[in-house]
């Protein structure tokens, strides 16, 4: 009885085990430098796949690949030309109910933290509207503002404030 209990335990053990690498700085709501390719370190039964092992949001082909949506100085309007892409992540958190996302709002280092705060979560909110809007549930999307604290681009200009002005949809088990 005892070697059964030993090896189902192993068995347990051995299957929860991950085979992807850690980022060197582990926090909650990081992207971990996300470019839209590469693995995923999440369960794919836990998107309603069926364990097959495919990752639409990872193909680089996939709309859903594209995870980023941009903000013109000052705003927090989802300009048209993400609105496909926004209501794409909700149909897929739509028909795989398990899956959640983060979408964290982020913005230039122009303006107050507090104003930058505040600017961080009204673009994370109109993206999560847009989503709740074409279908995905309330439960599965957290709206959270980084401000200007987590930046993409370094540097005073256009090229890297345009980049800095955006929320990103991150997938919670990436």
């Amino acid at each position: 009885m005892k070697k059964i209990a030993g090896v189902l335990i192993i068995s347990l053990l051995s299957a929860c085990a991950s085979q992807t690498t850690q980022p060197t700085e582990v926090d909650e709501y990081s992207t971990g430098g996300y470019n839209g390719s590469g693995g995923s370190g999440a369960d794919s039964s836990a998107y309603g796949s069926g364990g097959s092992g495919f990752y639409p949001m990872n193909d680089p082909g996939s709309i859903l690949s594209q995870r980023s949506v941009f903000f013109d100085y000052d705003s927090f309007t989802v300009k048209s030309e993400y609105r496909d892409m926004v209501i794409a992540h909700a149909q897929f958190l739509r028909d795989n109910p398990n899956a959640q996302v983060i979408l964290q709002g982020n913005t230039d280092d122009r303006g107050s933290r507090e104003y930058n705060l505040a600017l961080g979560q009204r673009r994370a909110d109109s993206v999560k509207n847009i989503m709740t809007l074409s279908g995905a549930s309330n439960a599965q999307i957290e709206a959270v503002s980084f401000g200007e604290e987590k930046p993409r681009a370094y540097g005073n200009g256009e090229s890297a404030w345009s980049q800095n002005r955006r929320a990103d949809i991150v997938y919670r088990g990436e």
